[in-house]
């Protein structure tokens, strides 16, 4: 299924649909551990599934979901006789999708969907993936308009599913939605800004909250402090740099918005369980 790999970064070949690939996978063997720029979301058709992802293994039943988002490392540890769909998205077509790109990362790296984690929308997800391997071997026109119509409405029921899980607090829908914008907003100004000095009194003006407020809603909304989101994203940020072996540590550190070395170091290896020299020696393999 792995047709290039460089390390352990994959370059996904999309052959028949540009912007799209999906495996109707039924190998009997082990998939190392990886990462790729896309998007990935795999369903059992016929038998469960394993997945591991930062020490984690996922089971994944018939019929069930897992959404992996960009730059997750993540494998296949072992050989089960089955069949599962594996869909893999370029990221570049959601780019000009307003809100996308900042509510995929608003939702966790792995997200598991099952008929008891996410029953309003399950049934509906299972139905697109299905309806989306049908189109993707047919031979009807407009493939890939079809393809992308179906993989957005199942974003937007996977954006909008954990935007109200995270926003269950709030019990007047008006001010519920008000709140899922402005903070739908602010996560995308981190994403697109987290290399610069930003700082909690900063954010939660530009959300328009007190700093108390702001700092409750945020940790409902996202499931983690402020300062955190703003190192994950730093450190996704790193990450990319650290593939170009022409930077040194130091300037990836200073690049990605830490004021020293060791301060990027100590929170690269809390959030990937590695230094940046073992993440860079790992994609030059």
């Amino acid at each position: 299924m792995i047709e290039v790999l460089n390390g352990i970064k994959e370059t996904v070949v999309y052959q028949d649909i540009e912007g799209f690939r999906l495996h109707s996978n039924t190998a009997f063997e082990t998939y190392p551990d990886h990462w790729h720029a896309a998007i990935e979301i795999i369903m059992p058709i016929e038998n469960l599934y394993l997945v591991s992802c930062k020490k984690e293994v996922f089971t994944v039943q018939e019929g069930e979901l897992l959404l992996i988002n960009s730059g997750v490392i993540h494998g296949m540890p072992s050989t089960i006789h089955g069949k599962r769909l594996i869909l893999q998205v370029d990221l570049s077509l959601l780019h000009n999708v307003a809100g996308m790109e900042s509510t995929l990362s608003t939702i966790p790296q792995v997200l598991l969907l099952t008929p008891s984690t996410a029953p309003a929308i399950h049934a509906r997800l299972r139905e697109l993936m299905l309806a989306i391997s049908r189109e993707y071997h047919s031979s009807a026109i407009l493939i890939s308009a079809s393809i992308y119509a179906k993989l957005l409405e199942m974003l937007v029921l996977v954006g909008r599913e954990y935007a109200g899980k995270r926003n269950a607090s709030d019990t007047v829908s008006g001010k519920r939605q008000e709140h899922t914008e402005k903070l739908l907003t602010l996560c995308r100004y981190i994403h697109e800004h987290c290399t610069e000095d930003l700082c909690l009194d900063e954010a939660a003006a530009l959300a328009g909250f007190s700093k108390y407020h702001f700092t409750r809603l945020f940790k409902n909304f996202t499931g983690v402090s402020f300062y955190k989101y703003l190192n994950q994203n730093r450190i996704e940020h790193a990450e990319k740099l650290l593939v170009d072996p022409e930077l040194s540590i130091t300037e990836v550190a200073l690049q990605s918005g830490f004021l020293s070395l060791s301060a990027f170091i100590r929170m690269f290896k809390l959030i990937n369980d590695c230094t940046p020299t073992q993440f860079r020696n790992l994609h030059e393999k």
